[in-house]
C-alpha cells in the first residue's frame, strides 16, 4: 500500500531547505543577486494558480541598467504548500524545493520558461 500521506516540514525545516537549494548555486552567480529578496509562503497570493510553486517579481537583469535608487527589491516567492502536496517523500520534496529556488532565481538572470525546460530545470 501507498503512502499518500503529504510529506510536510516545519516553516523553520522548509525555510533551511531553501537556504541549501540556494548554496546549490554557483558563488559567481549568488553574487550577482542584488536587490533581491527570497521568501517563503505558505500559498500563492489570491488570484494565482493554487499549484504555483514559486514566483520571481521583478525585472531580470537582462532587462537594461541597475535599477534606479530607492528601487523596491526583486522578489522570489516559494510556496511551501503546493510543494509538499506535489511531493510523495521527503527526499522528492528536498528535491522540488531546490528546483524551484533555481529556477526563479534564473528568472532574475533572464532565463525564461521555455529555456528553463530544455536545461531541466522546469
Amino acid at each position: 500500500m501507498v503512502d499518500s500521506t503529504p510529506r510536510r516540514l516545519s516553516e523553520h525545516e522548509f525555510e533551511r531547505a531553501v537556504e541549501d537549494a540556494l548554496a546549490l548555486i554557483p558563488a559567481p552567480l549568488l553574487a550577482q543577486l542584488r536587490n533581491v529578496a527570497i521568501f517563503v509562503e505558505p500559498e500563492p497570493p489570491a488570484g494565482e494558480d493554487p499549484s504555483l510553486l514559486g514566483l520571481y517579481e521583478g525585472f531580470p537583469l537582462t532587462d537594461g541598467d541597475e535599477p534606479w535608487f530607492g528601487a523596491l527589491p526583486d522578489r522570489i516567492l516559494i510556496f511551501q504548500g503546493p510543494l509538499e502536496r506535489l511531493c510523495e517523500t521527503r527526499e522528492e520534496l528536498l528535491d522540488e524545493i531546490a528546483v524551484t529556488v533555481v529556477h526563479e532565481v534564473a528568472h532574475h538572470f533572464g532565463i525564461d520558461d521555455e529555456r528553463l525546460h530544455k536545461l531541466g530545470w522546469g
